[in-house]
């Protein structure tokens, strides 16, 4: 995101691939033995087992202080595989495997992790300066918004860590914005239904996480952020490179300390998303369980490469955002975990703005087959998230125009 313009779910079925079951059943009579008890302290990965209240879970994915008894069910962290330590235990039926066929249609379940996110949401830039869009308080912010993401957190003097502080430019633009007043805006905002995160990097952000103590700065400092002032989670917007093992260790550490209702999104620009070897999108596969969104900057890009493989889709069209966002759907993301980011209006971004009629035609591509350009996604993403801009700013500034737009459409897909 421009200052001047601007994860891997493991299902059941995932366990149970190629006839692995993920319960443990017993014979009528037969007791079944409890394993190891659950402890809050104890780092979990899939397959790992642990017992609580009588019952055996599995862990599906990577988990810290999440307890079986209140994290299992079909999206959740743990697998309840049935009581334990009775004599009458009760049987469970083999598991089949799942079928290998892809579907034509992308499953549409959203999993824990999101907060009280809608199943279709947008989401808005808050600019932390002035730079000639209108400067708004964060309780000025229009309600179409769903998700705020509050531009930026800024690198501090230690690795890894970062910090935030009330724009001065900012503040004198609204009359005076003081610490107290912004956490209050937040409260209000929570008041409405609304989620605020924290957006670390922009343009001209140079925060670092490139080893294992800055991992930790990250996640600490963050979480500090969060519990001073309230926000929901972090939004990660490093346009300057990432380290995604280290970043991907600092966001399971945040996600430890704040819990599964942590809201993670991403901001990659168009070519951190070509292909899954790319540090942004291998950083998304691989936090997948715990992934809210990806927001890709679908605008101040050059041509690039849909999920065809074929051909290259010049930016400023629907076959432009379909065929880019086709990429994420058709190489691990799930349908839920995809969003289309856009700028509000010509004056912020470089280039790549679209009407907001072309964001929802897009929306209807991918989310039903239906208002497609000369490109057609090779299946239907009803789950389809949703869609971003830079920012909420420039969107009053132009009239609402994005909002007022895009966010009555969200609420037509399936």
């Amino acid at each position: 995101m421009k200052r001047s313009r601007s994860v891997v779910l493991a299902t059941v079925a995932a366990l149970v691939a190629g006839g692995a079951a993920v319960y443990f059943s017993g014979t009528a009579g037969a007791a079944v033995a409890c394993t190891s008890a659950w402890s809050s302290t104890q780092v979990y990965v899939g397959g790992n087992s642990a017992s609580q209240n009588g019952h055996n879970y599995t862990a599906k994915w990577w988990t810290q202080n999440e307890s079986p008894a209140t994290h299992s069910g079909q999206w959740d962290v743990w697998a309840d595989n049935g009581t334990c330590g009775t004599s009458t235990p009760t049987t469970t039926p083999p598991t089949t495997a799942p079928t290998t066929t892809p579907p034509t249609t992308a499953p549409t379940t959203t999993p824990p992790g999101n907060g009280t996110l809608p199943a279709h949401f947008l989401t808005g830039y808050w600019q932390n300066f002035y730079n000639g869009a209108a400067a708004l308080k964060l309780a000025a912010v229009p309600t179409s918004y769903d998700l705020i993401a509050v531009a930026f957190a800024d690198a501090s003097g230690t690795p890894g860590a970062v910090t935030f502080t009330l724009d001065s430019g900012l503040a004198a633009q609204v009359g005076g914005y003081t610490d107290a007043q912004f956490k209050a805006d937040i409260a209000t905002l929570h008041s409405r239904g609304k989620k605020v995160i924290i957006s670390v990097g922009g343009e001209k952000g140079t925060v670092s996480v490139a080893d294992s103590t800055a991992a930790t700065n990250f996640a600490n400092s963050v979480y500090t952020l969060m519990t001073t002032y309230g926000f929901d989670g972090v939004d990660i917007d490093l346009e300057n490179g990432l380290n995604s093992t280290y970043m991907a260790s600092a966001l399971r550490s945040l996600r430890a300390k704040a819990g599964a209702n942590l809201i993670i999104t991403m901001a990659p620009q168009t070519i951190d998303m070509q292909s899954t070897g790319s540090s942004y999108f291998a950083l998304a596969l691989s936090i997948k369980d715990i992934l809210t969104v990806v927001h890709t900057q679908y605008y101040n890009s050059g041509a690039m490469l849909g999920c065809d493989q074929m051909n290259a889709y010049s930016p400023g069209n629907v076959n432009f955002l379909t065929a880019l966002a086709c990429i994420q759907t058709q190489n691990g993301l799930r349908p839920d975990q995809v969003a289309l980011g856009l700028p509000a209006s010509t004056s912020a971004a470089g280039g790549g703005y679209q009407s907001p009629a072309n964001v929802n035609a897009a929306l209807d591509c991918l989310a039903r087959g239906t208002n497609c350009g000369s490109f057609k996604p090779p299946a239907t993403y009803p789950g389809i998230r949703g869609a971003m801009t830079w920012s909420i700013n420039w969107d009053v500034t132009n009239g609402n125009s994005f909002a007022n737009t895009v966010k009555p459409h969200l609420s037509t897909l399936p």
